[in-house]
């Protein structure tokens, strides 16, 4: 199979994309350790300071408690990559955040959604190599030239998400009351955030039922080149199709904004939505959804985060 061309792109949305991915000071990959604690407007946090693992560093945990949290009653849960920028705005780097206490405690009181548990896993500076779907580099050429650069050894998206599903997971389950199946137990990033959510379900889809995948980095690669991204969105569409849940027996969320990183991504999630559907998934089980004047930032993804909250926790 030929790798699709590359659409045409303008040198500064070139620049944006490799500095975003290099791990530099606009990348979420660099934000330093919180100085505070998020703050929240409903519910509750709780906070695991430097979590252990036996399989990657340490790193704070936060768990979000909706308002009336009640041990006898037992919650969804969703966990979230990108801790640091989930909350409180004043933690994270750039001064935005997705506010997700604000918004899911919003929709909870509406009855819009049912009660559901957020557990947020702060990155690292390792961020962009924990978050690479691991296995879709198997399937790149042997000569490719931006593999042979680095040390296959930085990857480690295996680990992250064994620390996700045989730590972390069992720790949420035994401290609070949770719904611990497939079925209410969720997924949701960023960027390469919606990556590591997207493997997190081919990986473990007896594990997560749903994910929710915003501004995906549907050309996968780490350095923004049309070669590159040609070859590396092709080896993640290859995975995808011998690794992709059974059709509609999972909920997966994609969407996608037009301006800054965003705009160079339409090209690569048509391609990613092609061989979704072309495995058999249809809505309500497979959504994308594409909005105007929408960048590659938390004050975006907070506007339209009651649409994949919806899909994912919607009272049926």
């Amino acid at each position: 199979m030929k790798p699709t061309r590359l659409i045409p792109l303008t040198a500064a949305l070139l620049i944006i994309a490799s500095t975003a991915l290099s791990g530099t000071a606009v990348a979420q990959s660099s934000i330093p350790p919180m100085p505070v604690m998020p703050r929240t407007t409903t519910g509750t946090i709780e906070h695991s300071l430097r979590f252990p693992s036996k399989y990657i560093p340490a790193r704070d945990v936060h768990v979000w408690l909706p308002e009336d949290y009640n041990p006898s009653t037992r919650y969804g849960v969703l966990y979230m990559h990108d801790g640091q920028a989930l909350f409180d705005p004043d933690c994270n780097w750039n001064h935005q955040a997705w506010e997700v206490d604000s918004v899911a405690g919003a929709m909870i009181a509406r009855g819009e959604v049912e009660p559901f548990i957020v557990v947020g896993i702060d990155n690292t500076d390792a961020r962009r190599f924990e978050y690479m779907p691991q296995k879709a580099l198997d399937y790149l050429p042997a000569n490719d030239s931006l593999l042979l650069e680095l040390d296959r050894s930085q990857f480690v998206a295996d680990n992250y998400l064994k620390f996700i599903v045989t730590e972390l997971k069992p720790w949420v389950d035994a401290r609070y009351s949770t719904l611990t199946d497939a079925r209410h137990t969720a997924i949701m990033g960023s960027s390469m955030g919606g990556l590591i959510s997207l493997y997190a379900l081919c990986e473990y889809p007896e594990v997560f039922g749903a994910a929710a995948c915003l501004s995906t980095h549907s050309p996968m690669t780490l350095v923004m080149s049309p070669a590159s991204a040609d070859a590396w969105s092709l080896a993640f569409r290859r995975y995808l199709h011998d690794r992709l849940p059974e059709a509609n027996t999972h909920r997966l969320y994609f969407d996608i904004g037009d301006q800054t990183l965003d705009a160079l991504y339409p090209h690569y999630q048509a391609l990613l939505d092609a061989e979704i559907q072309a495995a058999g998934w249809t809505a309500p089980y497979f959504i994308t959804e594409r909005y105007t004047n929408a960048a590659h930032d938390e004050q975006s993804w907070r506007q339209r985060l009651h649409v994949p909250l919806l899909m994912l926790f919607g009272k049926r």
